[in-house]
């Protein structure tokens, strides 16, 4: 068996860009990943992967160790980015064919499963019904009483976790305040002033006072504020108990800074990329919670990652905010990794999510049962797919 030809596909999902490799091989076997990177460049991954693909033609898809020694040697000198995010959806795509040779769920080919379902958070919650809820078909919240009637569905939903960003409800004017990506005022300075603070402490304090008392909340603060910002906002929240505070930045040592200074639990690295870079975040103590995205480092990586941070008694989180497919690859991750904390979900999306992908996930009561379809146990419905062509 031979590597045919590797495909990219892409569509327009709502507010960002889904983007698949597609892997087929000689005799008829089809790999499936999700490379989705909507903020950054899906058009650069696809040309680090046509760049690579010369590499992989007429290789056996099986000697997935192999391939992906031989590319990350190839690319030694523009290491991280979209070059390993580009070599992630390569190696994900011949985890998938692997599983469909030998007929086996992908957590079979990593020693097997060590639980039976998967513990979710419903992520951006509240936020996307802010900026995304025409697309989304579901109820705008513009205003606090709207996000308390939102905490009612909640509380329906048997979730236990939630993740928000930070929302400012208003009518026809609602925003996710997000400076530092420059999606809203604030850049460059991004200074945390009293208005801010009292904008973020309202949104907390609302879903704090109409949830149940069982259910936790995260509030991911992202790249928006500077150490004096992030510290100010975790003293201000810990009176309400946030199960943890996300804050992206490749510096460990001002993470660190920030860590000393809150009771608050700090989880960061959706945003980094290999092993090295957890390194140091892992070494000082400047993390509580390790979140990996596999789907950008991929499964091989990324498993490399949560078995470091097990040595050093730390748990993991995959940060999973794209396709169901994305969902599928977190979950056979999920399904091996011991220090699993809990995997991120997105709940509020687009109507035709569902019919994009042939096999869809079960989820009850904020759990999600292990995939045990060979492969990745879903694929991509290209009909659909080009529908919403990019």
């Amino acid at each position: 068996m031979k590597i045919k030809s590797i495909d990219c596909l892409h569509c327009k999902a709502g507010w960002r860009i889904w983007s698949f490799v597609k892997i087929q091989t000689n005799d008829g076997l089809v790999g499936w990943s999700e490379v989705s990177e909507s903020n950054g460049s899906p058009k650069g991954i696809e040309g680090v992967i046509n760049d690579l693909s010369k590499f992989l033609i007429n290789q056996n898809p099986l000697l997935i160790n192999k391939i992906s020694s031989e590319l990350y040697s190839r690319t030694i000198q523009s290491s991280g980015g979209v070059v390993q995010k580009a070599i992630a959806g390569i190696e994900n795509a011949l985890l998938d064919i692997k599983g469909k040779f030998f007929n086996q769920p992908v957590h079979n080919l990593f020693g097997g499963k060590v639980r039976e379902s998967i513990p979710l958070y419903w992520s951006h919650c509240g936020t996307s019904r802010l900026r995304a809820y025409d697309m989304i078909n579901k109820p705008p919240i513009e205003s606090y009483s709207d996000l308390k009637t939102f905490c009612n569905e909640i509380n329906n939903s048997g979730f236990k976790y939630i993740k928000t960003n930070i929302g400012f409800p208003k009518k026809k004017d609602s925003i996710i305040y997000m400076p530092g990506t420059k999606k809203t005022f604030g850049w460059p300075e991004l200074e945390l002033n009293t208005q801010i603070e009292n904008k973020i402490e309202k949104w907390i304090k609302t879903f704090h006072d109409n949830l149940d008392p069982s259910i936790s909340i995260i509030l991911d603060l992202n790249y928006n504020f500077k150490v004096e910002g992030y510290i100010k906002i975790s003293r201000i929240l810990e009176k309400y108990n946030v199960a943890w505070l996300e804050i992206d930045t490749k510096n460990s040592n001002v993470l660190k800074k920030i860590n000393d200074k809150t009771n608050t639990p700090i989880c960061s690295g959706e945003n980094l990329m290999g092993q090295n870079e957890y390194k140091p975040f892992i070494d000082n103590g400047s993390i509580d919670i390790v979140s990996i995205d596999i789907v950008w480092n991929g499964f091989l990586q990324s498993k490399k990652i949560a078995d470091y941070a097990d040595a050093s008694l730390l748990n993991i989180t995959p940060h999973n905010f794209n396709g169901i497919l994305s969902t599928f690859i977190s979950a056979h991750f999920s399904a091996i990794t011991p220090n699993l904390k809990i995997m991120e979900i997105d709940m509020d999306d687009v109507p035709w999510r569902e019919d994009l992908f042939t096999v869809l996930p079960k989820i009850s009561n904020g759990n999600m049962e292990i995939p045990e379809g060979p492969g990745w146990g879903t694929e991509v419905n290209e009909k659909i797919l080009k529908k919403y062509e990019l």
